[in-house]
């Protein structure tokens, strides 16, 4: 059988009382501020700029590597221009360029 005697005086017990409280009075308002709905707004809005920070971080170095990759086709190692294939490129976009220009002439006409 389990003693259950107390051996606190009763001032001790009310000091323990009234501590008590005060910790359950700060828990009390440390819900009422997380549970306020100006606080869940806040706090989904900071997880939706979270993820977007993430995703704008990943496209970034996404970016970064593409670029790196078509530069490499058009750059040497040392950094000079490749022209066996930047000539076919650029006579490429000059035709592309040339047609749409043919093309939008020929409606306004």
């Amino acid at each position: 059988m389990a003693d259950t005697s107390d051996t606190r005086s009763p001032a001790q017990i009310e000091a323990d009382i009234r501590r008590r409280r005060e910790v359950l009075a700060e828990t009390l308002d440390e819900i009422g501020v997380r549970v306020h709905p100006k606080t869940v707004v806040g706090d989904a809005k900071a997880k939706v700029v979270a993820n977007v920070d993430h995703t704008l971080g990943r496209a970034y170095v996404q970016v970064n590597r593409v670029i790196s990759d078509v530069r490499a086709q058009f750059v040497d190692e040392e950094g000079a221009p490749r022209m066996e294939r930047i000539v076919p490129v650029a006579l490429l976009a000059v035709g592309v360029v040339g047609l749409v220009a043919l093309g939008s002439r020929r409606r306004k006409g």
